[in-house]
């Protein structure tokens, strides 16, 4: 059923069916864009580009301090009102939701899942060697002050949160544009349609993108880190990229098994700012840019700002889940045109290809209802 949907109604009109008239789709994270109308307003607003205008013809032409193209800030030719540097479409999650997440893992089944489990527990021990990372249970009655179970290795400071966040989000963001560009250049080369996987592939390597630059306004790290990362980088890179031709089943399941141990680290992260054990972060504002990103609250704390991360990390455990079940040549991506919300996604690992098969005439009859739904309007 999964490739003859493909036949049923082409995913390009069922995508633009579905983000036009996205109010049947309840109890799931419809794939619309949060800040359409927005974007829309303030790209297209003659006051803004008259203003814009005025202000450029008002600086000396040979002032570069202040021109908008040599800002960090690559929106800083547009509205303050729309801050990030983000296009794809991503979840916005609900309190409820951010707290529906759960501690998952599944069992390796096969040869493949074995050798992708078992790299998966490779990589998180070398970087937890190499970084120091002990993570020892506390012992029961245990009185030590917060500096002792630091010096234990018990607990991370700031410091050590951050070198760990911040490294492994740099790797975290390789997988999807890699497997996102293979699948693009195998559509041009073999000339056919790619069944909605790139889009999907490329908003997870958005996502993770994002989650780097929200944790780079905390911290700017050092050139030796950088240049860690530079080469742990180069090497992933080009391992995963060779890995994926050779078999794309395998590459998703190892993103999923190390999506469940981000999952794993952040839901520690949190218990550790929730006991008090973390101060630094505490009552910590979080970034503008996580506010605008995820929608939350303008008082929003930092501890807002990871539980959002954590939903994230579950949605790509579960999407790299499923399509690891999935035939990766012939098969529809299920989340093309939606996704579950994050009570399905943060308490299960993933579709089986029976139930993504499910999910897909199930999207095909949301978008005949909103066809239906408008022509009698």
């Amino acid at each position: 059923m999964l490739k003859a949907s493909i036949r049923k109604i082409p995913l390009y009109h069922a995508t633009a069916a579905l983000r036009v008239a996205p109010a049947p789709c309840l109890g799931v994270s419809c794939r619309t864009f949060m800040t359409s109308s927005i974007r829309r307003s303030a790209l297209t607003s003659k006051r803004t580009y008259e203003e814009t205008s005025k202000e450029n013809s008002s600086r000396p032409s040979g002032d570069n301090s202040s021109s908008a193209l040599t800002k960090p800030d690559g929106v800083s030719t547009v509205p303050t009102m729309v801050r990030g540097d983000w296009v794809l479409f991503h979840p916005v999650y609900t309190p409820e939701e951010l707290k529906a997440v759960e501690v998952l893992h599944r069992d390796a089944k096969t040869i493949n899942d074995k050798l992708a489990s078992n790299l998966v527990k490779f990589a998180r021990w070398a970087f937890d060697f190499v970084s120091g990372y002990k993570h020892k249970p506390i012992p029961p009655d245990s009185n030590m002050t917060l500096e002792q179970l630091r010096k234990g290795g018990y607990i991370l400071d700031e410091h050590q949160w951050l070198n760990r966040i911040l490294f492994l989000e740099t790797i975290a963001g390789v997988p999807g544009m890699v497997a996102a560009t293979l699948r693009h250049l195998t559509s041009l080369r073999l000339m056919r349609r790619d069944n909605g996987w790139i889009h999907t592939l490329l908003e997870e390597a958005e996502n993770e993108r994002m989650h780097l630059m929200t944790f780079m306004t905390l911290r700017q790290p050092s050139i030796f880190f950088r240049a860690i990362v530079l080469g742990a980088q180069g090497v992933f890179y080009n391992l995963f990229f060779l890995s994926y031709i050779i078999s794309p089943k395998t590459c998703h399941r190892f993103v999923a098994y190390l999506e469940e141990e981000a999952v794993v680290t952040y839901t520690r992260c949190i218990k550790e700012i929730e006991l008090g054990r973390l101060p630094e972060w505490t009552s910590k504002t979080a970034p503008p840019i996580a506010i605008d990103y995820w929608r939350l609250a303008p008082d929003a704390k930092l501890l807002d700002v990871i539980y959002a991360v954590r939903s994230d990390e579950s949605t790509h455990r579960f999407v790299n889940h499923s399509l690891a079940n999935l035939d990766a040549k012939t098969d529809v991506n299920p989340f093309a045109l939606r996704e579950p919300d994050m009570h399905i996604k943060g308490k299960k690992l993933g579709f089986e290809r029976s139930e993504a098969d499910k999910y897909v005439q199930e999207s095909h009859k949301i978008l005949q209802q909103s066809k239906v739904a408008r022509e009698s309007k």
